[in-house]
Formats: C-alpha cells, structure tokens, sequence
C-alpha cells in the first residue's frame, strides 16, 4: 500500500470517531472528533499555523470532552 494512500487513510475529518490516547488517561476512549473553535485556535488558524486541534464530544452526550487536543492524541475509530 502506498505511503499517500495509508496517509489518507488516517484522516481525521469532523464527525470521525476518533479513540483519545492523549495524556488525560480519565477521557481515554472513543469520541467524536470536530475542529476545536475556542478563540484560541480560532486564532492559530488565523495565523495560517498549520497546528489543527479538535474538540471531542461524547457519542453519548454523557459527559464533557477535551478541547483543543492535538492530532497525535486521537486515531481514527476503525468503526468509522
């Protein structure tokens, strides 16, 4: 498999369920990954920094998500 195609393959895009690996262990598990639009990261992308954070929310609506969480913090569900 081609390293371009094993890239996109590993995508994240908004709606995704994502499993968060990052470092707040209680908030470990599966999410729904959508672009972080704090003021702060509203503002890095402003900028052009190419830094994407996203916001996660519960599938289930149960409890709050973690916000401006870094790609490497998150793998794509492979229930997506």
């Amino acid at each position: 498999m081609s390293d371009a195609l094993l890239s996109s393959l590993a995508l994240i895009e908004p709606g995704d369920l994502v499993m968060y690996h990052g470092s707040i262990e209680t908030h470990h598990g599966l999410w729904i990954a959508v672009p972080c639009a704090c003021g702060i990261c509203e503002q890095l992308d402003a900028f052009g920094l190419a830094d994407i954070r996203f916001a996660l929310v519960d599938p289930w609506g149960e409890r709050s998500g973690p916000h401006h969480v870094r790609r490497e913090s998150i793998t794509r569900s492979a229930a997506s």
